[in-house]
């Protein structure tokens, strides 16, 4: 199916493209999020119509991200969880637990700009860990995880 990107999405293009993807991937996700539109001639208008508002908008997201990145800059979050004698965790450390521990501390921080490639902490320790703002923004903070008896 062609579509044209209403915003960057990663691995596939930018705003304004034309790219063809699998009909599910359209259908189920990107047209549903507003992050695409059928590639037909109205459509295709109505993107030229509206590009500098597109463009506007998305300008706007990278430069509230890169705000919010350099409130984040060297950041440094203390999560306590229960743990045995030897320092593992009685469960884990999860995106929405670090989420949570930033929020907290007065910093919005969405669990799904978390990235933890390695999967979950579970054991005490400190950790760089990066939060994915936007698409070009990534910011390296440092999470601590300490046990509690």
């Amino acid at each position: 199916m062609q579509i044209i990107l209403l915003e960057k999405v990663a691995n596939l293009g930018g705003l304004g493209d034309v790219v063809k993807v699998k009909d599910g991937y359209a259908r189920n996700f990107l047209i549903p999020q507003g992050k695409a539109k059928r590639a037909n001639d109205a459509n295709l208008a109505e993107f030229e119509a509206r590009r500098a508002e597109l463009e506007a908008r998305q300008a706007d997201i990278l430069a509230g991200a890169q705000s919010r990145a350099a409130q984040l800059e060297g950041a440094v979050v203390t999560i306590s969880q229960k743990a045995g004698v030897d320092g593992r965790l009685f469960g884990s450390v999860t995106t929405a637990d670090i989420a949570e521990a930033f929020t907290s501390n007065g910093i919005e921080v969405k669990k799904s700009e978390v990235r933890l490639p390695e999967g979950p902490f579970k054991a005490i320790g400190e950790y760089d860990i990066a939060l994915a703002l936007h698409h070009d923004v990534v910011v390296e903070v440092k999470v601590t995880v300490v046990g509690e008896q």
